[in-house]
């Protein structure tokens, strides 16, 4: 029997995983600038850091993959990944040195729903949190993270949406007059739907089904519950993306997939046509009450995640990762039967840090630059028996087509002074 991957659930190979890793190298790069340390938290943790009570997310309550070990304690392969660093933060004290503690992470998520375009079972994600102090400064900041990284990439379709949650006493109050609105209603609500109008009616804004329903459009908006104090914060989050030239607007109905965010929660979309139903890049928001619930200190903390794969098929649909197709810089193409000078040859290049291939079938010269062509190879080095006579190698730039004869000892100047050319 000839296994296959589990549904939803695929191999990473060849250029794409090329194109995961550049993205990872750009995402790090972004975290130094910002000042954000890498974290790496297990992909397994006990259930309880995942689930909260009366959560109702459909992330909780439907997708997570949760099994007991011994029949005792339950645990769960980690469905996002903002909750594994809160409790790294609070289990290792990081709260014990300057605040706040910028974290980013890049890592495997898993979570049980519908297989599609741009969402996988497995899949991967890179996020950052900002933990310890609540200010606007820092929620523009963390915005700004995330859309100049995107930007960077070369996306060019996208548009920052915004809305406020409000604090706990704005949160409450809207609460309240949201399930007095809907209770009307309940019949027509979907099953799902029906329970969230007992614990979280926030939820129903969300719902794929009951959220196209015309009463539901015309439900009271959170931003009109907002206290003085919410609607101040949020005026100045966005005075700060102004400042940053951060093109955003105001969606009265964004209240993110998870129940821990407050006040502040964003969403940064594609408006390509190939996003489809998918257009979501990455989205977050800040959370007032998750580290105290969790067992730590009373401290706010904000954050987002990006999902990779969809970040791929967006870039592959507006023609960026076809641009940046990896190759290799040096094909060796070998000439000589049974004589190790080719690998001699191959040694110097991977010692000096250039990626080198070469032939291994004794195949005929139109064949190994057929093969050099296919790996995108940036030069050719020729070794043949005249080659090996005289410790030379022939180098053919395959931009400009010059082909130059030198002294193997002078291979990798002659390279470095090409890609310095380069370069400048």
């Amino acid at each position: 029997m000839a296994y296959q991957t589990i549904k939803g659930m695929y191999d990473i190979y060849g250029d794409k995983y090329r194109y995961f890793e550049d993205i990872d190298t750009l995402f790090k790069h972004f975290a130094d600038l910002y000042g954000y340390r890498m974290i790496k938290t297990p992909i397994l943790e006990y259930t309880g850091v995942f689930k909260k009570d009366n959560d109702t997310s459909d992330m909780v309550t439907k997708e997570m993959y949760t099994f007991t070990m011994n029949g005792s304690d339950y645990l769960t392969l980690r469905p996002e990944g903002t909750a594994g660093v809160v409790r790294s933060f609070i289990q290792n004290k990081m709260y014990g040195g300057e605040l706040p503690v910028k974290l980013a992470y890049i890592g495997e998520m898993f979570r049980h729903e519908r297989p599609q375009k741009g969402r996988q079972r497995q899949f991967n994600q890179l996020g950052i949190e900002n933990i310890g102090h609540k200010d606007p400064l820092i929620d523009a900041e963390v915005i700004a993270f995330g859309y100049f990284f995107i930007k960077t990439i070369g996306l060019s379709s996208i548009k920052v949406c915004l809305n406020s949650l409000g604090d706990n006493e704005s949160r409450q109050n809207y609460l309240q007059a949201l399930k007095e609105y809907l209770q009307p209603y309940s019949q027509e609500l979907c099953h799902d739907c029906q329970e969230r109008l007992a614990k979280n009616p926030l939820r129903i804004l969300d719902c794929k089904i009951d959220s196209q329903r015309d009463f539901v459009k015309d439900a009271p908006k959170m931003i009109d519950y907002l206290n003085e104090a919410s609607r101040n914060y949020f005026i100045k989050v966005q005075q700060y993306l102004t400042a940053l030239n951060i093109p955003f607007e105001i969606d009265e109905n964004l209240v993110r997939g998870l129940d821990y965010y407050t006040d502040t929660v964003f969403e940064v979309k594609s408006t390509h046509e190939e996003s489809g139903a998918q257009s979501t890049i990455f989205g977050g928001g800040r959370y007032d009450n998750l580290v105290k619930e969790m067992g730590g200190p009373d401290l706010s903390g904000i954050g987002f995640a990006i999902g990779e794969e969809r970040l791929v098929i967006l870039a592959q649909a507006e023609g960026i990762l076809q641009e940046l197709k990896p190759g290799i810089d040096c094909y060796v193409i070998n000439m000589l039967d049974d004589d190790p000078y080719a690998l001699e040859v191959l040694n110097i290049l991977r010692a000096n840090s250039y990626s080198a291939e070469t032939d291994y079938y004794h195949r005929s010269m139109k064949a190994q630059f057929k093969s050099a062509d296919r790996k995108g190879a940036r030069f050719i080095v020729i070794v043949g028996e005249d080659e090996k006579k005289t410790a030379t190698v022939t180098v053919k730039d395959t931009l400009n087509k010059n082909q130059i004869s030198i002294a193997l000892s002078a291979l990798i100047d002659h390279i470095d002074e090409m890609m310095g050319e380069e370069d400048e």
